[in-house]
């Protein structure tokens, strides 16, 4: 079929690739694909392995958390002509594989990618300098992703997620913004707002539209107002929280605010700029979806 690149991160995850790390290359030379692996080392080092291989190979498939797709998605942003996409999801919580319909189980995940079932997605553009795949976000929670040690995910997985979440309730703190769209406008005081492209935050599924498409051009976003909530947010109701689509979208702020990006800290910003690039890269799902 080609070549394919496979890049892994070793610590994702409860370091599960470790023990599957044979059996996922087995199955992709078992599919005809001439394959070669390289083995993350730190932090954004899949973002530039990517960039300088990416363009050198038919198909590029990530193994990691969201974090590692995300890192992955930048690096072959950069190409002029990226490959097919592959994720084997293998972090504490892997929201984007949910809206790929991609299995749980890694093996069963490698088997549905090396048959190369792909489909557009669009990918976000944070303040004309990053990309992120499924979700920016600003305030209550979400930092919860990028603060929680690696050595607590891997020991508790997805419930060290809600312990650090419950920690910072007493930390909630309210942001005064102007909110800019051709949808929808606003002014006001936010605890909490994010612009995604996914049925899952934070593995949370609740919290988003299910039928969210990923290749229509429009992220869903959802706003908290402060005077929504209580100490224990009990109080909120719906006419404080705002959930609108849309394709661009400012924030202005009074102060800087740290900003998520796929559950990672994307920089302290006070003028944030999101657009979405509609249908910019084509990767491997678990079960193909007619928009």
């Amino acid at each position: 079929m080609g070549k394919l690149l496979f890049i892994a991160n070793p610590k994702s995850g409860k370091a599960r690739i470790r023990n599957k790390l044979l059996d996922i290359v087995d199955i992709f030379i078992k599919s005809g694909w001439d394959v070669q692996v390289y083995i993350t080392q730190e932090p954004e080092d899949a973002s530039r392995e990517a960039a300088l291989h990416g363009g050198d190979v038919d198909f590029l498939v990530c193994s990691g958390g969201d974090g590692t797709l995300s890192e992955t998605v930048g690096g072959i942003m950069k190409l002029d002509r990226p490959p097919l996409l592959g994720y084997i999801p293998a972090g504490s919580t892997n929201d984007f594989a949910a809206s790929l319909k991609l299995p749980k189980n890694m093996l069963e995940a490698a088997r549905c990618v090396a048959q190369r079932k792909c489909r557009p997605i669009d990918i976000g553009l944070f303040c004309q300098e990053k990309n992120f795949v499924y979700v920016a976000g600003f305030g209550a929670f979400t930092e919860v992703s990028y603060m929680t040690p690696q050595i607590t995910k891997n020991v508790l997985g997805h419930q060290a997620y809600v312990f650090e979440g419950v920690k910072s309730l007493a930390n909630i703190k309210s942001y005064h913004m102007k909110v800019e769209s051709e949808e929808f406008s606003t002014e006001g005081e936010f605890i909490f707002g994010v612009v995604t492209n996914s049925i899952s935050v934070g593995g949370f599924k609740g919290l988003l539209p299910r039928d969210s498409a990923l290749d229509d051009g429009y992220f869903e976003v959802t706003l908290i107002q402060a005077h929504a909530a209580s100490e224990k947010l009990s109080g909120i109701v719906t006419h404080d929280i705002h959930r609108f689509r849309t394709a661009r979208i400012r924030f202005l702020s009074d102060e800087p605010i740290d900003w998520v990006l796929d559950g990672e800290f994307g920089g302290s910003k006070s003028d944030v700029m999101i657009e979405n690039l509609t249908k910019r890269i084509e990767i491997a799902v678990g079960a193909v979806k007619k928009s």
